[in-house]
């Protein structure tokens, strides 16, 4: 006689049936397109103001700095032009973005996010790709201002293509894991806020003008390679040292890379508690 195994239907009295086995877990690409959609309807209401005070603050400061520092091929010029484009991603990616996951490890928003199959790398990444989108306007706008305020050349303004998204992919990993780590929200949004303060005093000001220990916090600063990298191109094509700019961007590129494992560590931390 041929016996037969019992499966879940086929269990016999007084046995409880085998669980059914768990959905497999989505992967991480299309849960981090799935995360940066929800992300981007969400915040697109709320950041959207915060976008103009980014990008109004930029220039501001680029007006201010204009009394001060002479317009024309500069080292100066091209740092004031440089560090304030970069600030709007500073401002949304780095400060925004701690103050949000601050927020969402007080409210115990990430229990929503824990229950979800999904990779915790596609939470932080699809949120962090969803607030520096919001910066690509801001920062065109900036340094397009930037470029007829101090008469420089806009030819180099397509580096932002790269430099957006290399400094957006450092600052944001940056500020989530600021968020993540903070004991407490008031203390993210600290973090946060000391975090653009040092992309504003480090960023603008040209390198050659600081003291020694002032250049080696500069150097650990993840926005200082994006700075660099767009305002080498600044003076124009035939001026352009264009493998110091590579350079940059891979540096930028690789920090990007280090913050956002960061924070996804923290986030693994933050959302087991």
């Amino acid at each position: 006689m041929t016996v037969v195994a019992a499966g879940p239907e086929q269990a016999g009295p007084g046995q409880a049936p085998a669980p059914a086995p768990l959905a497999p877990r989505a992967r991480l690409w299309p849960s981090l397109a799935a995360v940066y959609r929800a992300q981007l309807s969400r915040a697109r209401v709320a950041r959207i103001p915060l976008l103009f005070v980014a990008t109004f603050q930029s220039i501001g400061i680029m007006i201010m700095m204009r009394g001060v520092v002479h317009a024309g091929d500069g080292e100066a010029a091209r740092s004031v032009v440089a560090g304030s484009s970069v600030l709007v991603v500073a401002f949304v990616a780095l400060n925004l973005l701690a103050q949000y996951f601050g927020q969402l490890r007080a409210s115990g928003g990430l229990d929503h996010y824990a229950t979800l199959p999904v990779p915790p790398a596609s939470v932080v990444l699809g949120t962090a790709a969803a607030y520096a989108s919001f910066t690509v306007p801001g920062t065109l706008v900036t340094a397009a201002t930037g470029c007829a305020l101090f008469h420089l050349t806009p030819a180099g303004l397509w580096v932002l293509i790269l430099v957006i998204p290399l400094a957006g992919a450092a600052l944001s990993g940056l500020g989530a894991a600021l968020g993540l780590l903070a004991p407490r929200q008031e203390i993210a949004t600290l973090l946060g806020q000391l975090g653009m303060s040092a992309a504003l005093l480090l960023g603008v000001l040209p390198a050659s003008h600081m003291p020694e220990p002032i250049r080696w916090a500069r150097d650990v600063l993840p926005s200082t390679y994006g700075v660099e990298a767009f305002a080498r191109t600044l003076g124009g094509p035939g001026a352009t040292h264009w493998a110091a700019v590579a350079a940059d961007l891979c540096v930028c590129g690789a920090v990007g890379v280090l913050s956002l494992a960061l924070a996804t560590r923290a986030y693994r931390r933050a959302a087991c508690r």
